[in-house]
């Protein structure tokens, strides 16, 4: 089994084709995006002369998938990212992105954490309570000539009404929505 701790090693020969050291096989960039996506470390190493390509490849990984239209990398930031090798700030650059994106994965991490402990995975989002409000005020203008919407509660129903389709639609979307907050809760 392979030691997932280290970095998974791939060389490069002289033919450019990747070889993957650990499976004994031949890789492309996408297979190598998806060790990395998968949480693995990688190190890309020349055969020959030894000289580490990782960052090289990295970079057209990503330049490959922005080429694709999955735009991960606003205009603005490529445009300073370019200034930024050709100002004094070239130091700064690689220590900020490095600590922003230490930023986001821990906020995620946590975000994660949280929704584990919630009753309600959703609750925890800043602005869902608002959210739900709207939702429940737009819900109450469109259905407020309906039976049972726009109270603060259920309208109780005649004997007569409880068989009536409008009420077993309304109970099948009741239990879906019962069914997708049980399973949003279990995330």
């Amino acid at each position: 089994m392979a030691d997932t701790d280290k970095p998974l090693l791939i060389k490069r020969y002289a033919s450019r084709r990747l070889y993957n050291t650990e499976t004994s096989d031949y890789v492309t960039l996408e297979d190598i995006a998806g060790f990395i996506r998968a949480g693995r470390e990688v190190q890309i190493v020349d055969l020959k002369s030894g000289d580490d390509l990782t960052r090289q490849y990295l970079l057209q990984i990503v330049a490959e998938h922005e080429a694709k239209g999955e735009n991960v990398l606003p205009i603005n930031l490529l445009t300073d990212l370019v200034r930024s090798y050709t100002s004094g700030m070239q130091s700064m650059v690689p220590q900020f992105l490095q600590s922003s994106f230490d930023m986001l994965r821990e906020s995620q991490s946590k975000m994660m954490e949280n929704w584990q402990h919630l009753p309600n995975p959703m609750s925890g989002v800043p602005g869902f309570e608002a959210m739900r409000k709207q939702q429940e005020a737009f819900l109450k203008s469109m259905m407020g000539g309906m039976k049972g919407w726009g109270t603060s509660g259920p309208v109780p129903e005649a004997e007569d009404e409880k068989e009536s389709p409008a009420n077993d639609e309304l109970a099948q979307i009741k239990k879906q929505l019962a069914e997708l907050q049980s399973k949003l809760s279990k995330l």
